[in-house]
């Protein structure tokens, strides 16, 4: 009899510790942390890539890349493009149609759609950001993607994400 209150006793201690970590893991993945960190890649001779890279989820949950890169020429002007990389079940992107950038206060500006006839992959979007850059205020932004569907898929980009952005300027 005893043993048969140890057997059950260490299950419902096994089932806790277990149950205790799924929750523990599951407020780890739907914390709001944003990290991105600024690199410095090396190409090319005479070519530098500094890139801002991150994971941001629209306004229905689904993950985004982020990125956004200055491409510096030695002899030519830098360009600074904007990458959304989306898993498959996002939906299609239209190309090209410009991405609407929404501030907090209301301004509005569209980015070309650098992808004029065709991505790589029908869930990624790039767009020019090189004379949007400096115009945007250091505060949140909402990235507005148009969809094959009609609609528009938004990511709201935390004010920390646009300072390190301008970092690029």
């Amino acid at each position: 009899m005893l043993q048969h209150i140890q057997k059950i006793f260490r299950h419902i201690l096994l089932v806790g510790i277990l149950t205790t970590f799924i929750f523990l893991n599951l407020a780890n993945l739907t914390s709001e942390k944003v990290m991105a960190a600024v690199t410095q890649l090396g190409n090319p001779p005479g070519e530098v890539i500094y890139r801002s890279q991150t994971k941001l989820d629209d306004q229905s949950g689904k993950v985004w890349q982020v990125v956004l890169f200055k491409q510096v020429y030695s002899e030519e002007k830098s360009r600074t493009n904007l990458r959304l990389v989306g898993f498959p079940s996002i939906g299609e992107l239209i190309h090209p149609q410009p991405l609407k950038i929404t501030s907090t206060t209301g301004q509005v500006w569209n980015a070309a759609d650098v992808f004029l006839e065709e991505a790589p992959a029908p869930t990624i979007g790039q767009y020019d950001f090189t004379d949007i850059l400096p115009q945007l205020p250091p505060e949140s932004l909402i990235l507005s993607i148009p969809l094959a569907s009609t609609k528009l898929i938004n990511i709201l980009v935390p004010a920390s994400i646009v300072k390190e952005w301008q970092s690029l300027i």
